[in-house]
């Protein structure tokens, strides 16, 4: 889309199935219809497949007992990149005491997913989207057309898109609009 902010923070919670859920900017937005190629926000994810380090990763697999905070990131070990995981890291027990799993997902091979993982002491899952095909179903684009996208979704224990931010440029503000976003999910 011409005219578009991509590093822009875009997200948008469907009120009528989630009552009290709150968008980026502290308001209650109606359902929300994203672009064609995207899971709105309030419909159920497509169905995709990772490589993991054991063979074929479904994301349906991943849903059921708990959320899902799905993030999609460009490259293990760049700048940004590192310091996304690593917030994650640092804020993991936050999400699994609200009752979500982190899975990150990037086009780095299990290899480097290995290495970055302990390097940087990740406690999450990372997931390898050979040639972006769960990328572009989930509506990931790149950045500019060279750099792969950034955007993180929650995904609900019923398979429900809750979030979808994107943001290339605020890698940290992905763990804060996620948390957010399980902690308003989990049954109180």
């Amino acid at each position: 889309h011409r005219g578009v902010d991509t590093t822009r923070a875009r997200a948008a919670l469907l009120e009528p199935r989630a009552p009290g859920l709150i968008d980026a900017a502290g308001r209650r937005p109606r359902a929300v219809g994203l672009r064609c190629g995207m899971p709105e926000v309030g419909s159920p994810v497509p169905e995709v497949t990772f490589a993991g380090p054991e063979g074929p990763v479904r994301l349906r697999d991943l849903i059921g007992a708990r959320a899902v905070v799905l993030y999609f990131y460009p490259k293990d070990e760049t700048p940004g990149c590192t310091a996304q995981a690593c917030a994650f890291r640092d804020q993991y027990q936050d999400f699994v005491d609200a009752g979500a799993d982190v899975v990150g997902v990037s086009g780095d091979d299990a290899g480097s997913h290995a290495k970055f993982k302990q390097h940087h002491r990740l406690p999450f899952t990372l997931l390898t989207d050979p040639g972006g095909a769960a990328a572009k179903a989930m509506g990931v684009k790149k950045s500019l057309g060279l750099l792969a996208g950034r955007v993180t979704f929650v995904i609900d224990r019923g398979g429900v898109v809750r979030l979808r931010f994107d943001s290339q440029l605020q890698a940290r503000k992905h763990i804060a609009q996620a948390l957010a976003v399980v902690k308003q999910l989990a049954p109180a």
